[in-house]
């Protein structure tokens, strides 16, 4: 380290929870704060011991960069490799973030990693870093500790200014660009598109998934010097969910490849863009086709379209923009018959709510709305408002929270109903947790589900019908 010579005294906590507490208070903005900029972090991080020397893949997108990273994650894990994954935000507990070989770091390691970041930003003259700041070098810390051999960075928000970007990848990918964050990232597909090629690299393999890029993304590409490579163009697969063929440059074939592990239409084109990546890296991370068969089917990544077994249907997506959303209404449309549907949505203010249930117009027969009490959270009269006015069709009833709407799905929905519950990493998790209480009766009928699978389940992905991964 260059330099511990800080006036004061780093801090010490006992648990997590407190580390998470004064990481709050060290921002103006708290845990929901944002400020773009990689200053900050550069700062910090030079007082730090260098991250670890093995290769680093950056995955940055609208949607589907959780299900790209959970792909490479479990693929590079059965090759054999020591994986190290940061992802955001967690569902349930904050270590979700931070894996090693699919499973969460220890409380011990974690505090042990904040506590060396608060001493470097202390010795960097008490940088405000923000909440996501402090995760993301606490999460690199963690990997070095632990000797990673191959890092996977998913970016929080946008790319080029986002705290992950301070860290040089050997691949980039950006799965798809939206409209989402717009007060941040601009208002347009250009604006955004630009803000995440930002983690493309000069002479670095960079691939977008998205089918169709804005122009945007391809100038910056090769402003720099980036090697592109575009769905489509240089990769992709043809085939159906039940067996595909993976192709890429120069005649490369990966034929009879099974249906990928996660639920939905979109999730072809999440490993598509993984497996894309796993070929560029194969000089320096060679890969068995039994690995990258059993990553594809093996893995768990709760809450994107997870349908829970039993009746009345349930299904969890963390979708929250109209692209997601779109997503979800077309997952839902491959289901079997349902006689009716009940829709818990909690969303964040910020968000384009009529924008993101339009795509559900005339699917739901009963909206349960619930307010958010979080920062940045909307109210369910809010969402109401957004609902009448989109003439979205189905009742409507607003309630105090989640969880209530949650309950009060459970009282009315029968054996051929099912629920969905969507809207925000937040709204899901105060379900999640409202159900494994038992407070709403179904998961009494549910046989084990509710329980929160043990360690070596989670490592064979076994987990990926329970709602306690």
């Amino acid at each position: 380290m260059s330099g511990q010579s800080a006036s004061s005294v780093a801090p010490s906590f006992p648990t997590v929870q407190s580390w998470l507490a004064h990481l709050e208070g060290l921002h103006p903005r708290g845990q929901g704060g944002i400020e773009l900029g990689l200053e900050r972090v550069l700062r910090v991080r030079q007082e730090l011991a260098p991250p670890p020397q093995c290769p680093l893949i950056l995955v940055g997108g609208t949607n589907g960069k959780g299900s790209t990273c959970a792909y490479l994650e479990a693929i590079y894990c059965f090759a054999g490799y020591r994986v190290a994954c940061y992802t955001s935000p967690h569902l349930l507990e904050y270590n979700e973030r931070v894996r090693i070989d699919r499973l969460p770091v220890d409380d011990g390691t974690l505090c042990q990693a904040f506590a060396s970041v608060e001493t470097a930003r202390l010795a960097a003259g008490g940088v405000p870093l923000t909440y996501f700041e402090f995760g993301t070098l606490a999460a690199m810390e963690v990997f070095r500790l632990r000797q990673a051999e191959v890092l996977i960075l998913e970016v929080g928000l946008g790319g080029r200014l986002d705290a992950v970007n301070a860290y040089d990848p050997d691949c980039s990918v950006v799965t798809s660009i939206a409209l989402d964050h717009t007060e941040w990232l601009g208002s347009t597909r250009a604006a955004i598109g630009f803000e995440k090629a930002g983690i493309f690299r000069p002479g670095k393999p960079a691939l977008c998934a998205d089918p169709d890029p804005p122009q945007s993304l391809l100038d910056h590409a090769q402003a720099i010097g980036a090697d592109l490579h575009l769905l489509g163009r240089d990769f992709g697969y043809f085939g159906d969910r039940q067996q595909w063929t993976f192709w890429g440059r120069r005649g490369l074939r990966r034929g009879g490849l099974p249906p990928p592990g996660l639920r939905g239409a979109c999730q072809l084109r999440n490993a598509v863009a993984a497996l894309a990546v796993v070929e560029l890296l194969k000089p320096r991370l060679p890969v068995a086709m039994q690995a990258l068969r059993r990553g594809l089917i093996e893995l768990d990544l709760p809450a994107r379209f997870q349908v829970l077994p039993g009746r009345p249907a349930i299904v969890l997506d963390v979708a929250h923009n109209p692209q997601a959303v779109a997503g979800l209404a077309e997952n839902l449309a491959d289901m079997p018959f349902f006689a009716r549907t009940f829709a818990v949505v909690g969303m964040l203010a910020d968000k384009d709510v009529a924008g993101s249930v339009a795509a559900l117009t005339a699917r739901v027969d009963l909206w349960l709305l619930a307010d958010l009490d979080v920062p940045r959270g909307a109210s369910a009269a809010l969402l109401a408002a957004a609902i009448a006015s989109s003439g979205m069709g189905g009742g409507v009833e607003c309630l105090a929270s989640p969880a209530q709407a949650f309950a009060r799905a459970a009282e009315l929905a029968e054996e051929d109903d099912r629920i969905i519950v969507f809207g925000s990493f937040y709204t899901v998790a105060a379900v999640v947790r409202s159900m494994r209480a038992g407070g709403q009766g179904l998961v009494k009928n549910r046989g084990e589900q509710a329980e929160t699978p043990d360690p070596s389940e989670q490592r064979r992905g076994l987990a990926v019908q329970q709602i306690g991964s």
